[in-house]
């Protein structure tokens, strides 16, 4: 993994990944990431927001995306305008307002540590291989397993199951993508893990062959 701690791009600098570099390649115009890591081959669209986060292989996120306190597992897939655990309003006090939370900006004070460090422990964490639709927002403290398919402007309250298909304000399962059976096996199999030589050598396979068929001929 490779750690950014403050970084603001105000120029594009997308260009093709460099097998010789750990370093994330792609990242977008005008975008902010602070105190973050990156697996190889990972890439952040324009004018993102990244803060607190941790993205592992191959994982890219699209244009005017917002992310904190959040794990992203390898192979995921993230569109456009998604928003991944934003902050929570104190509903218990008096005031909804961060002018609590927040006091230095406002000249009330010093700002409050244990609120920030509460949100943070909030943490979202996204399975691998998993596609997030155009402007989905997944809510603090929500897992998403491997597989899972969360569909365009879903709003994400809860878990969610690997190989889910989750869709709706709530979002809502309406099916699985596998039978139970496959399911297991692609868990079992990992692919996600392989290395660089056997996803090359194997592509064709992703590319073809049937699940039932892959898990067979690769389940030792």
């Amino acid at each position: 993994m490779h750690k950014i701690n403050n970084l603001l791009v105000d120029s594009d600098v997308r260009q093709k990944f460099n097998p010789m570099s750990s370093e994330p390649q792609a990242i977008g115009k005008d975008s902010s990431i602070k105190n973050s890591q990156f697996g190889y081959a990972c890439a952040i669209g324009n004018r993102c927001k990244i803060a607190n986060s941790c993205f592992d292989n191959y994982s890219y996120i699209d244009d005017d995306s917002d992310v904190i306190n959040t794990s992203i597992g390898k192979f995921c897939s993230i569109a456009a305008k998604v928003r991944l655990n934003p902050g929570n309003h104190p509903l218990e006090r008096v005031a909804l307002h961060h002018f609590t939370y927040r006091a230095s900006s406002y000249g009330f004070g010093e700002d409050e540590p244990e609120f920030f460090e509460r949100r943070a422990s909030q943490a979202v964490t996204i399975g691998h291989d998993v596609w997030l639709g155009h402007g989905v927002v997944v809510l603090a403290g929500v897992t998403i397993g491997n597989g899972a398919a969360i569909g365009a402007g879903t709003i994400v309250t809860k878990d969610v199951a690997p190989y889910s298909i989750v869709v709706g304000n709530p979002g809502r399962e309406i099916r699985k993508r596998f039978e139970p059976s496959i399911i297991n096996g692609l868990e079992h199999l990992a692919w996600w893990d392989w290395p660089a030589t056997l996803l090359s050598e194997r592509i064709n396979d992703f590319r073809q062959l049937e699940p039932e068929t892959f898990i067979e001929k690769y389940t030792s």
